[in-house]
């Protein structure tokens, strides 16, 4: 069954790999070159850092503030900038490197991606214990998100959220129980969101249908699948991908993920290289959504430049993203054109809206874009 299984993904992502965009990667016009340049990538990284830290927004556990920082962290291992790692430092101390108060919800455990990563800089167990607690405490306790929803992560963002810490504590503990745990919560997820003729995650499950096809809709009735909960899911792939050894029996199955969901985004890519909020209905949505467009920059970038992603069907959209991207950028580093939290994105959402995520998902696409040799 398993073998049949891993069948179908590469069938699916065969016939979809067939859509895509055909033909070599297109040159860069002469006036975007100049956003490809190594030394306006740092520079960028550096004035959207400093912009989001001197504009700082929420609990620094709050999950918005997880992505933001991941992304900061990625800048600094970019442009290894002192003043980043000491933002990032001050951040944990403040924190007393503690999670946010629920256990078993991933938003509150997605700051601890950054724990981790500065504790294989400073191998300073402070920073990391309290993490191993409730990670052990989501291991062993059956918390209130399981009672009120059947799963942990019930929600698709979860998978940025949650995955990534278990697979970086495996790592550093060399504890395995951390990615089975891992792979149990995220086949829960995937199996009750996943939609395998969209090849995208629903939100939840408030907006699945029923079999009669009863079920939220978009104005043109088609199924409402977020630009910016599959571009999470897109950027906790890469990180969890980033940390499975080459040899974990489900490593073939989050790949195939990836492919999968590479080639349906690429599809859904609007003619200015963002995508709308809601991918299925782009008409209806006033303006390109940068943090769903960032991760997917973000994802689609690093997918080349491990190989995993064919470089002459995959580059042209990142090359579009990454030019839209920086034209969602202020002169002082704001990034804009960010849906709001909780917000319906036909109000209230333009160029002059940001969001502490779209910056962290700029950071993250701009780490891997100046890997990509361009030349």
């Amino acid at each position: 069954m398993i073998h049949k299984l891993r069948l179908a993904h590469l069938l699916t992502c065969c016939v979809l790999l067939a859509l895509v965009h055909t033909g070599q990667a297109q040159s860069v016009s002469a006036s975007d070159k100049a956003f490809f340049k190594p030394k306006f990538i740092r520079k960028q990284l550096l004035r959207a850092s400093k912009w989001q830290l001197a504009h700082p927004k929420h609990t620094l556990t709050d999950w918005t503030n997880g992505a933001f920082y991941s992304g900061v962290f990625a800048a600094y291992q970019t442009t290894k900038s002192p003043l980043l790692l000491d933002s990032l430092l001050a951040m944990g101390e403040r924190n007393q490197w503690r999670p946010g108060p629920r256990y078993d919800h991933a938003d509150d455990i997605v700051i601890c991606q950054t724990y981790l990563n500065l504790y294989r800089l400073k191998k300073d167990r402070r920073m990391i214990q309290p993490t191993l607690d409730v990670v052990e405490k989501l291991r062993t306790v059956p918390g209130p998100e399981v009672q009120a929803h059947g799963i942990a992560w019930w929600w698709c963002d979860a998978l940025f959220m949650g995955p990534p810490v278990l697979a970086k504590l495996a790592a550093i503990e060399n504890q395995p129980q951390y990615l089975t745990l891992t792979d149990t919560l995220y086949h829960q997820t995937y199996r009750r969101l996943f939609n395998h003729q969209e090849h995208l995650f629903a939100r939840d499950a408030s907006y699945l249908w029923s079999e009669a096809g009863e079920g939220k809709k978009e104005s043109n009735g088609q199924r409402i699948f977020w630009s910016r909960g599959n571009g999470w899911v897109m950027g906790g792939l890469v990180q969890l991908l980033q940390e499975l050894p080459p040899n974990h029996p489900n490593r073939v199955f989050y790949l195939n993920l990836f492919k999968e969901m590479s080639a349906r985004l690429v599809q859904l890519q609007q003619p200015d290289g963002l995508w709308r909020s809601s991918l299925l209905d782009p008409q209806a949505y006033p303006g390109g959504e940068a943090s769903g467009s960032g991760f997917d920059c973000y994802a689609l970038a690093w997918g080349i430049n491990q190989g995993i992603l064919d470089r002459a069907q995959y580059l042209p959209a990142v090359q579009k993203a990454w030019v839209a991207l920086n034209k969602c950028v202020s002169a002082d580093g704001r990034v804009g054109w960010v849906q709001p939290i909780g917000a319906d994105p036909r109000r209230d959402f333009s160029a002059d809206s940001w969001e502490v995520y779209g910056t962290g998902a700029f950071l993250l696409a701009g780490s891997e874009v100046i890997q990509l040799r361009l030349r």
